[in-house]
């Protein structure tokens, strides 16, 4: 085995007699063998990165190259450098791992709860050496994943169970065993150095990440691969070098965790903002302004972004807040004694979808010959809402009420290949598929009506209707012959967003989308205990069209607590933190007050406008928070999360050397 948690043995019997044997009675045995990946043991209980000049352990090496950085921090009026590091954080959704599988004949059928039916059968296939036709993935209603729940886990092992037994098997992971056996957020460490002009204009950025993605690979190549593309931040800068490498380690596999990377990224290269507009004394929320992407300019892949970008307008949205809360702060410091305030701002901007690679989503939507309208939806919802969101796009797209549809969701059996619930792409990448599909339907139904474009469609039983300038058209679907099951007809589309290749450089269009967004946070500091308060988040997110907004504020106040979490205090320990009451997560005690402001820059080539919003209400959270504390404290924290002790003995060394 390469990692403590790593699944070795499967017990099987009925549930009272596999919890009846101690785990000491099981007949296995280990014998630890010394570390040969490179890890610094004396440095525990964090697990350290791999030492960089150990090239076997390299997994991938990515690069982004534009200009010449090197080169250019020559003409820099300013410069600012520093390293930061971040450890593993624990997913800690709701639901644990379970699923049961039986098998049925020549196929295996499993329940589960998965971000990526699709993946699960053909992985499972695989380790079974089945054909994937013979597996049937039947995705449950999803107690949260946030990336933890892309990888296999029981699904293999139940479904082994149940094809050597011939009967249904069941797991349920507890908490300890999820907690120790699953992934983690990829530990970094982070070099950046930034340099801008006496404008404040950035010229370059050099930025190395290196990432510790555990005993296996998992999605450390999209790691390594993502980061470099975000590391110069949302904003225009004519010299980048961006270097990302993902290390393996006898450590906790690191996967998919919401950002994929990027908001380890964030903390660098905001930090880094901030000490720019200090040594320039710019204010820090001018100098983000001034140098914010916008339609027209190139990102540090060269890509030229021709429309939806639209950090500026968050960032003038924030401005009156961002000066109310630098003014109440400076007040309320005048007189506090031990106890601190400051603010803090910082921005982010995400390609939506995967990275340079094809993204294709096919969805189906049918009608009956009784009038019952289904979609037939491959993409898992796993809480974020996009069973509702893909719902309303498939009833706008055809002209029928949303109360009128029935939703099939994941079955591999019933449903077309949706692609996985990852980086941001269901509602951008599966919408766009629905609202084709819808268009497909409707544009069959207009023709079997012999009705006009603009035709005002509606369904009483079986009779579909469409009432136009030439009056009222009506068709009884009962005459029809069912075609594809019990469906008569069947509208289907499919998207997959334009990207290009990156070359060896970097350079090329690794999405066809981006999502930008700027937060700015509140904090109290108690300086004798190093304790920190998050009082407000203001948050300001350019989403193209908010289609659904109370789930698109639920999106990002989510976000919002779980950056929290990155930077105050979720820290795995392995061994020693694998369960809720050792592992901290925010709880209602925690959470600020949080305003969301939706700016609503239309993407074209999204379902009505829209984009994704999954990940970015996370990113610019911990760096806010971070650069509020400097601000508070004059302290700049280069490690996360920002513990009490951590900060406190930061504090005492700034008071001694200052």
């Amino acid at each position: 085995m390469r990692f403590r948690g790593e699944a070795v043995l499967a017990l099987v019997g009925t549930q009272a007699a596999v919890e009846a044997v101690p785990e000491g009675e099981f007949p296995i045995r280990y014998t630890p063998l010394p570390p040969v990946m490179g890890i610094d043991a004396a440095a525990a209980p964090r697990a350290p990165l791999v030492q960089a000049d150990k090239p076997g352990n390299l997994l991938l090496d990515g690069w982004v190259r534009k200009g010449d950085a090197a080169a250019a921090f020559a003409s820099c009026a300013a410069i600012a450098e520093a390293t930061f590091d971040t450890g593993f954080v624990e997913h800690a959704y709701i639901e644990p791992e379970a699923g049961w599988a039986r098998r049925a004949g020549d196929r295996l059928e499993i329940h589960v709860t998965t971000q990526t039916p699709y993946m699960d059968r053909d992985e499972v296939a695989l380790v079974m050496k089945l054909e994937r036709e013979q597996i049937r993935i039947v995705p449950t209603a999803c107690g949260g994943g946030f990336g933890g729940k892309l990888d296999l886990s029981l699904q293999p092992l139940i479904g082994l169970a149940a094809w050597l037994l011939d009967k249904p098997v069941a797991c349920v992971y507890t908490r300890p065993e999820s907690m120790a056996s699953s992934t983690k957020r990829h530990p970094a460490r982070i070099h950046i150095k930034s340099g801008c002009d006496a404008s404040g204009k950035l010229i370059a950025i050099e930025t190395q990440a290196d990432f510790d993605t555990g005993a296996y690979a998992s999605w450390g190549p999209t790691v390594a691969t993502r980061v470099p593309i975000h590391a110069s931040g949302p904003y225009f800068v004519p010299h980048v070098t961006a270097r990302g490498r993902a290390y393996f380690t006898h450590c906790h596999p690191s996967g998919a965790f919401r950002g994929f990377g990027v908001p380890q990224g964030a903390i660098a290269h905001e930090a880094m903002m901030d000490e720019l507009a200090d040594k320039l004394g710019m204010d820090r929320l001018a100098l983000r302004r001034l140098n914010a992407l916008k339609a027209g300019d190139a990102t540090a892949t060269g890509q030229v972004l021709e429309h939806s970008a639209g950090l500026g307008q968050c960032l003038d949205a924030l401005k009156p807040h961002w000066d109310e809360a630098l003014a109440a702060c400076a007040a309320y410091n005048r007189t506090s004694g031990a106890k601190r305030r400051g603010a803090g701002i910082a921005c982010m901007f995400y390609g939506i979808g995967n990275t340079a690679l094809s993204n294709p989503s096919t969805m189906r939507i049918g009608l009956s010959a009784t009038g019952a309208l289904t979609l037939y939806n491959g993409a898992v919802d796993i809480g974020q809402g996009s069973n509702t969101i893909l719902t309303q796009i498939a009833a706008d797209a055809l002209g029928l009420p949303m109360g009128e549809f029935r939703i099939v969701m994941g079955d591999t059996d019933l449903t077309a290949d949706a692609g996985k619930t990852s980086a941001s792409r269901q509602t951008f990448v599966s919408g766009k598929a629905t609202e084709l599909a819808g268009r497909d339907l409707r544009a069959k139904l207009l023709a079997l009506l012999e009705a006009c474009a603009d035709a005002v469609l509606g369904l009483e039983g079986s009779v579909i209707k469409a009432r136009d300038a030439n009056g009222e058209h009506q068709y009884d679907l009962a005459w029809l012959p069912a075609r594809q099951g019990t469906d008569v007809l069947q509208g289907a589309g499919t998207f997959d967003p334009p990207t290009s290749p990156q070359d060896a450089d970097g350079q090329g269009a690794p999405y066809a989308t981006y999502a930008f967004a700027a937060q700015l946070a509140v904090v109290e500091v108690d300086c004798d205990l190093g304790t920190v308060k998050v009082l407000d988040i203001v948050a300001a997110h350019d989403v193209g069209k908010a289609i659904n907004p109370t789930q698109v504020e639920g999106q990002i106040q989510g976000g919002i607590i779980q950056g929290l979490g990155l930077a105050l205090m979720e820290e795995y320990l392995p061994g020693r933190t694998e369960n809720l009451h050792d592992y901290l997560i925010p709880t209602m005690g925690d959470v600020p007050q949080m305003k969301c402001i939706l700016i609503e820059d239309a993407e074209p080539l999204g379902p009505s406008g829209a984009k994704g919003v999954g990940e970015p209400g996370l990113i610019p959270t911990a760096p806010a928070i971070l650069g509020a504390i400097h601000h508070a404290t004059g302290v700049r924290m280069h490690r996360v999360p920002v513990l009490p002790h951590r900060l406190r003995a930061a504090l005492k060394r700034h008071a001694e050397t200052h």
